[in-house]
């Protein structure tokens, strides 16, 4: 493991790039919180981020992707339903629950027929997913139970040494965790409410029926 020191984040960037294409297990931060994250499809790492983060089996694990057009490797139909969202708040602080394709393994899914699916709005986070050319798992960088961290000090401290590197790229802009919304259904559901408000959600959709 090493702590990267914010001097050079082209630098870190390209390492942590590296690390995730040999299967490594890294930390950087997000437009809303800081995550710990591994390419979508490699077993051994996604069983290091559960081990790291003692993140229970029942709980799946989010993705995140560089764009819109990487969303169609990790879901099997965008729902019509997901479009406005997409339109509105993608990239940003919203994770759409969506069928998964059959690229995502269960170790993802928690073995059910959904994925989590998010575009953080953050220059770092959009270029490390782009350079390593995949989704990438995307979940706070923290150990279950405990507050989402904001700052890389505060990942290494309670994470840093089990885990391959840590970037330092300042505070994460919210410093809330985002807002998941279920679009599996006729009806959008919110099943966390986070940077973006529940009443703001609401709103939006009464606006597009």
């Amino acid at each position: 493991m090493s702590f990267q020191n914010p001097t050079n984040i082209n630098a870190q960037i390209a390492r942590g790039i590296a690390i995730l294409k040999n299967g490594g297990v890294i930390a950087f931060p997000t437009d809303t919180v800081y995550c710990l994250s591994a390419i979508y499809n490699n077993i051994p790492a996604l069983e290091r981020i559960y081990e790291i983060k003692q993140r229970p089996r029942s709980l799946a694990l989010p993705v995140m992707c560089s764009d819109r057009e990487q969303i169609k490797e990790v879901v099997e139909f965008i729902p019509d339903i997901a479009f406005p969202f997409i339109d509105k708040y993608m990239p940003g602080a919203i994770t759409l629950i969506m069928p998964k394709s059959k690229s995502v393994s269960d170790i993802i899914s928690n073995g059910k027929n959904t994925v989590a699916v998010r575009i953080p709005i953050h220059k770092l986070t959009a270029d490390i997913i782009k350079g390593v050319g995949a989704p990438v798992a995307g979940t706070s960088a923290n150990t279950s139970g405990k507050p989402s961290n904001i700052t890389a000090s505060d990942v290494f401290m309670q994470i840093g040494g089990k885990v391959d590197l840590v970037i330092d790229d300042g505070k994460c802009p919210i410093g809330i965790v985002s807002t998941i919304v279920d679009v599996t259904g006729e009806i959008p559901v919110i099943l966390r409410e986070g940077a973006i408000s529940r009443t703001e959600l609401e709103n939006f959709y009464k606006g597009i029926k």
